[in-house]
């Protein structure tokens, strides 16, 4: 990628750009590149129930709630048969099972107090006390906090991308934009690493950047620069109306996030062909968004708890995707649903739209620039190291070599 106005080159100089590919594989799962009101929630909702986990899932908690408990509620930002759903129950009964009844979390449905755009300003105020979603959902109060994970990734993984939040000063950007010039009074746990995004659904299978021209698009966050720069018309549509949205064509494509998800929102029945592979949304990391005034009168104990159990589901999270995308990616092949590879033209060209993105956000937001400079200063550190240690999964040569069953 090229140099922007504000002084950040974008080329990190151990990968080629067509070289960003082969990081793909650096997560192990082929990822490329997370005033205090009253504690009465409402009550009803499915999304009030415990997980219905498959397999190895998290468990509801045994002990009974204590009469001194903390309530915490929190939205959720996801239909209730969505798989991001069951990660943000699975962390509420890891909370509760762990903090033995000390913590109670009213885990509210999509939309019960506000929409998604609207509840970091519910959390803010009190209205809410937390909200499960992404921080592309409120990507219009600044545009820099659609890279807390939905940015250009510079090549990174979401584990690596993680550990750019956690160790390589993340945080204290992410904090100095949220709670210091957008003043608002949220603590966030980002967790939950995600894979690479699918570039969409479609009609007809997309062959070059030129078919894009004149669409009708469905996405969220910085990816609208992306898709707007191959010359598609983004249009915004909460995910549980996409599928309604295609079928009248109010839109005419649209991409969502993974195959187990898509299939929930009834993408593949109103589309038959999946573009996989996109550069839009390389990786992305779920938020927990807590009130801060709540959260800092909580015993440091409690805060912990809910801080690690977002920890734990990002682990926990990640191995429950494993087992369902890769069930539901066979499901959709054996349905008849065409997955097809993007062609290298059509991410060439994405990735020469970040370029013009970069350098249109970076112009007159120095958070965002600041943002961008760290995550290619941790890339640029930890590539290198990656690079010479690990052996890119899956392995050609020894799965060729693998044991005939």
């Amino acid at each position: 990628m090229g140099e922007d106005k504000g002084g950040v080159s974008l080329d990190i100089p151990a990968l080629k750009r067509r070289g960003f590919l082969k990081y793909l594989s650096l997560s192990g799962l082929g990822a490329f590149v997370t005033a205090c009101l009253s504690q009465n929630a409402p009550s009803g909702g499915a999304a009030t129930a415990t997980t219905a986990a498959s397999g190895g899932g998290v468990g509801a908690p045994s002990q009974v709630a204590r009469a001194d408990a903390v309530t915490w509620k929190i939205q959720s930002g996801w239909a209730g048969n969505d798989i991001f759903q069951e990660q943000f129950l699975d962390w509420k009964n890891m909370v509760e099972e762990m903090s033995g009844g000390r913590i109670k979390i009213d885990a509210l449905p999509v939309n019960a107090v506000t929409n998604i755009n609207g509840a970091i300003d519910a959390v803010h105020s009190g209205t809410l006390d937390g909200a499960h979603h992404v921080p592309a959902y409120y990507y219009g109060k600044d545009h820099a906090v659609s890279l807390m994970g939905t940015g250009p990734m510079m090549g990174m993984s979401g584990e690596m991308w993680l550990g750019w939040y956690y160790y390589g000063g993340g945080q204290a950007l992410y904090e100095k934009l949220v709670q210091g010039k957008l003043k608002l009074n949220v603590v966030s746990l980002f967790h939950m690493p995600m894979n690479v995004q699918p570039l969409g659904w479609f009609k007809d299978e997309i062959k070059a950047p030129s078919d894009f021209r004149g669409m009708k698009f469905r996405t969220v966050g910085l990816a609208t620069g992306i898709y707007e720069g191959l010359g598609a018309s983004v249009i915004s549509v909460a995910g549980s109306e996409v599928a309604s949205a295609l079928d009248r064509g109010t839109i005419d494509a649209a991409e969502f996030n993974n195959t187990t998800s898509d299939t929930v929102y009834g993408l593949p029945d109103v589309r038959k062909i999946l573009m996989a592979r996109s550069y839009h949304q390389p990786s992305e990391i779920l938020e927990i968004s807590l009130n801060k005034t709540k959260y800092d009168g909580m015993p440091k104990e409690l805060q912990a708890i809910m801080k690690y159990a977002a920890f734990a589901e990002s682990a926990n999270g990640e191995w429950k995707m494993m087992d369902r995308n890769s069930q539901d990616y066979a499901k959709l092949l054996a349905r008849g649903i065409k997955i097809i590879k993007t062609p290298q033209s059509v991410l060439d060209a994405q990735l020469r739209a970040w370029d013009d993105v970069n350098t249109k956000e970076s112009k007159d937001n120095p958070d965002y620039l600041a943002i961008l400079k760290s995550q290619k200063a941790w890339a640029e550190r930890i590539f290198p190291w990656a690079d010479a240690i690990n052996i890119p999964t899956p392995d050609p040569v020894s799965y060729a070599a693998r044991p005939k069953v």
